[in-house]
């Protein structure tokens, strides 16, 4: 057995545009995909992450590069061929058929032993939670129970790799978190390699063990959440990921791992933290969370600490999302409602005065982009 689940070798996705040209849907994208790993693949419209998952399932070729499955050249082969099966956000489920049909319909397309079929078919509704509701059609079941139907249609083909393209995407919110911690856990049961297709940035933090973000058909980062999050490799990520503030400025010095960078529209030099390597001179861009800044009424450190005027608050539960001018600058600051109070003095109220603190090991450089 491979180590690889699957793997995108310089992969090539060319597609004639309407006026005449030509569009590097995915272009030259290399992916490892471990056995047995949640991999998701993130990105906006037309990032190329669709393409790229059609390309593993069949249903695309590459135009140039090659796709392997378990170690296996698969670019050439068509979708029936190979060891993956596919469930789509649409559910596709045959309304004439019972659940117990419709998860049955691939084993009996491949011939498979009607004892064999019975014993399997329920073994995947019970792995989805289905039990007893083998007779029922697709509309007399819930959004979320017909996912699981499709979910059981793929796994119970027993596929090497299971392709999830966009698949809570037609769920309410509430349905589709709850969905979205049972995908993960079927995917722990079952132990196969899902590969995952989604737009939303807090269900790939939620569910994957690694993520590969993608914009115009390249991946710009894979690695596990917590280092997507914490230290994404570029401006497009950490702005993509969550919610994040970006100064723009020079770096002046450098000590190891940590700069000083003027910013311009503090007019002050700020202390971060790099995770590659830059020059004094540099032009760059400081990410920080909003999460991560803390406002008080009293100056605390005597680097990263800033006078400000809260210029919007709102109360929204959980935290208080506060936006603070700072200079020319307006921060994007969450502050964490610890206490339960409705003393209106405990929330950031507009026109407050305030200092904002971005904690050096907080505040990222990353390399400059235009625009």
């Amino acid at each position: 057995m491979s180590e690889f689940a699957v793997e995108l070798r310089d992969v090539v996705k060319t597609f004639a545009t309407p006026e005449g040209g030509k569009l590097n849907a995915v272009d030259h994208v290399d992916m490892h995909i471990r056995q047995g790993e949640f991999f998701s693949m993130l990105g906006s419209s037309g990032c190329g992450k669709t393409t790229s998952l059609r390309m593993i399932a069949g249903f695309e070729w590459p135009t140039e590069g090659e796709v392997f499955i378990d170690g296996q050249p698969q670019g050439r082969k068509p979708p029936f061929q190979r060891p993956v099966n596919t469930v789509f956000q649409s559910y596709a489920l045959f309304q004439h058929m019972t659940v117990a049909q419709n998860v049955a319909f691939g084993l009996e397309m491949d011939k498979v032993d009607v004892n064999e079929i019975n014993r399997r078919v329920s073994e995947a509704l019970a792995m989805v939670k289905l039990n007893g509701m083998e007779k029922r059609s697709p509309r007399q079941l819930s959004g979320g129970q017909q996912q699981r139907v499709a979910l059981a249609r793929a796994l119970v083909k027993r596929p090497k790799v299971l392709l999830l393209d966009e698949p809570l995407g037609a769920l309410d919110l509430k349905l589709r978190k709850e969905m979205q911690l049972e995908l993960k856990a079927l995917q722990q049961e079952v132990g196969i390699t899902f590969v995952f297709v989604t737009h939303d940035q807090e269900e790939a933090l939620t569910m994957s063990d690694r993520i590969a973000v993608m914009s115009r058909g390249k991946v710009l980062q894979i690695g596990a959440p917590v280092e997507i999050y914490e230290r994404p490799n570029c401006k497009f990520v950490a702005d993509f990921i969550g919610e994040t503030n970006i100064l723009t400025g020079q770096v002046r010095s450098v000590d190891g791992t940590h700069l000083k960078v003027y910013v311009p529209d503090l007019e002050a030099e700020v202390s971060a933290v790099a995770e590659s390597q830059f020059q004094p001179g540099q032009p760059v861009h400081l990410s920080i969370r909003p999460e991560k800044i803390r406002l008080a009424e009293e100056r605390s450190l005597n680097e990263n600490c800033f006078a400000g005027n809260v210029i919007q608050s709102a109360y929204i539960g959980s935290d208080t999302r506060v936006k603070v001018k700072v200079g020319k600058i307006v921060l994007k600051v969450w502050e964490q409602n610890h206490i339960s109070t409705l003393d209106p003095d405990a929330y950031f109220q507009q026109n407050e005065q305030t200092w904002a603190t971005l904690f050096p090991e907080n505040t990222l450089v990353l390399p400059f982009e235009e625009g």
